[in-house]
């Protein structure tokens, strides 16, 4: 789907292409399918031999256009591996990044805490060396019994090789035999009055039940796996995802979107997306609801999907679901507060002022005082929503004095020719922070230097420098909108927004040249000679009544002398 720039706003896939693509022009929607087929204005189809060629193509499209209406899926956290390496004194370390370098990596874990727990419990048990490169002499974790001082010491690599095999059991799930280990070497010791032996392999089975056994067991076995639930109201979706690693619930993620599919196969995009775009580690068995297409799944992401029927992984799904659809409740009262605020005050405000929907707003402000270090400021508002990694600042160029209408002719002029020369995306709606005067300056750039025919209005302050008025129109009309409005609250926050990023840039400019010296900017003149002259002369004044040879005698050079003479009589 297209807007009316041609930029793809959604894509989406279909059995029955026919059948989809009418589904959206007939009948009614809910608001945000309707705010949807509000924008469409053209669209392309590509035709595909499979639903599964489908699901993939609109994978990759997503991921090429990035449409604003499909579901935003943006995650960079990366997961906490814990690694044992493969050097001749192997280490434990925590990673985020895993390599083929014949280390053995466990994981990963989604929260990092748990990792880093797991690690510290390991250190106690298993004293591999600690440090990255060996020193001279033994360290602190020598004398704590948790490193056997490769440093000094000669250490078998049959040594190392059963620690390796114990630690690998253990992170494959194997603790509790570890810990079954631990205990029969407790009671030989004690049998063999070693009780200092004896009470070491009573702490270290207590780290392990302190550390292991903090969370009630999921499931009887130790495969990792990812458990899905989702729920569906008034064409938004919750999705939640359960991490379960080792056969412990560690974490969960939960996403909430509009959707404009039907909700199973509006799922298994989410599915595709959230193992590719957000880099989610794949475990070895997914468990999905019983309404999703469980071969499109396994398929798709290449991995064991199950639906289970009954018992645990089935009470699992089910608590997902639960989860998604209590989450999808207490949310929507909030999502629908930040809507009136946002996207229904700009719909509201395009209905004002009888234009489609600004989804883009850009809002421009002048600031100088007496037409000193003038500047002017661009913020950028998308769906009701300030876009603050696109705001923009301009010191004005060519403009002398303070002339604020031809302060924002220029600063509109640079903006859209660069916009035009870069194919950047152009504004629904421009709002100038000025009266008649600063609108008309910058119609006539638009219209007349550009060539551009772009809705502009203005905003009129009054004698408190408060929000009064809206322009608009050819030729400007006042526009009466409630003082109580979402669309007057959301023209406020722009108006302010717009002067607060122009004043505070202004400030910044203005607090650089406040105290700058006569002294600076002339060649020759740095900061080690502008100390020593005004040391010898204790003043600018002085300064301007010596003559050259009185420069020459603290040894600046004859042309910088000369040059410094100049400025100075100047």
């Amino acid at each position: 789907m297209k807007d009316r720039q041609g930029t793809i706003i959604y894509v989406g896939k279909a059995k029955v292409l026919k059948n989809r693509v009418r589904s959206y022009f007939t009948g009614s929607h809910n608001g945000k399918t309707q705010v949807l087929v509000n924008e469409i204005e053209d669209f392309e189809y590509i035709v595909t031999s499979s639903n599964m060629e489908a699901l993939l193509l609109e994978l990759n499209l997503i991921k090429k256009h990035d449409p604003k209406y499909n579901v935003m899926l943006k995650d960079d956290k990366t997961y906490p591996f814990i690694k044992l390496t493969a050097e001749r004194h192997p280490r434990l370390i925590t990673t985020r990044k895993v390599k083929r370098d014949k280390g053995k990596y466990f994981g990963p874990y989604p929260n990092v805490g748990a990792a880093n727990e797991t690690k510290k419990l390991l250190d106690r048990i298993y004293p591999l060396r600690k440090c990255a490169t060996l020193p001279d002499r033994v360290c602190l974790y020598y004398h704590l019994g948790q490193c056997l001082a490769p440093c000094i010491n000669e250490v078998p690599e049959t040594t190392y090789r059963e620690m390796v095999e114990e630690i690998t059991r253990f992170l494959n799930g194997g603790y509790q035999e570890i810990k079954k280990e631990l205990t029969e070497k407790m009671l030989k010791a004690s049998e063999e009055l070693d009780f200092e032996r004896a009470k070491e392999f009573r702490d270290q089975i207590a780290h392990i039940e302190s550390t292991m056994e903090k969370q009630k067991m999921t499931s009887t076995d130790f495969t990792d796996r990812d458990v899905f639930g989702y729920a569906v109201d008034k064409g938004w979706m919750c999705v939640q995802v359960f991490f379960v690693r080792q056969g412990k619930l560690i974490e969960r993620d939960v996403s909430l979107f509009p959707f404009y599919n039907e909700p199973e196969e509006e799922f298994l995009t989410y599915l595709g997306r959230f193992y590719d775009e957000a880099s989610h580690f794949k475990p070895k068995e997914i468990l999905l609801p019983e309404k999703v297409d469980e071969e499109l799944a396994e398929k798709l992401l290449n991995v064991k999907i199950t639906k289970p029927k009954r018992g645990q992984k089935k009470n699992l799904v089910k608590l997902a679901e639960k989860n998604a659809t209590i989450a999808l409740k207490e949310k929507f009262s909030l999502v629908e507060r930040d809507e009136q605020r946002t996207i229904k005050a700009v719909e509201q405000l395009g209905n004002e002022l009888g234009i489609s929907i600004p989804r883009r707003i850009e809002a421009f402000d002048n600031s100088n005082i007496q037409g000193t270090d003038p500047v002017s400021a661009l913020v950028v508002f998308i769906d009701g929503k300030p876009a603050k990694r696109e705001y923009r600042k301009y010191k004005i160029k060519s403009v002398k004095g303070p002339d604020d209408y031809e302060s924002m002719r220029e600063v509109v002029r640079r903006r859209y020719s660069r916009v035009l020369k870069e194919h950047l995306p152009l504004p629904d709606l421009i709002i100038i922070d000025g009266g008649k005067g600063h609108v008309e300056a910058v119609r006539d750039v638009l219209e007349n230097e550009l060539g551009l025919d772009i809705p502009l209005s203005g905003l009129v302050k009054d004698d408190k420098h408060r929000t009064s008025q809206l322009l608009y129109g050819n030729p400007l009309e006042i526009i009466p909108l409630a003082r109580n409005s979402q669309e007057f609250y959301l023209l406020q926050r722009i108006q302010d927004e717009v002067h607060r990023f122009a004043i505070t840039f202004h400030r910044q400019l203005r607090g650089k040249t406040a105290f700058q010296s006569i002294l600076d900017g002339i060649p020759g003149i740095g900061e080690k000679r502008k100390k020593q002259l005004l040391k010898y002369f204790g003043s600018v004044k002085k300064m301007k009544e010596a003559p050259v040879e009185q420069f020459r005698e603290l040894g600046i050079p004859a042309n910088i002398a000369e040059n410094l003479y100049k400025k100075l009589q100047e």
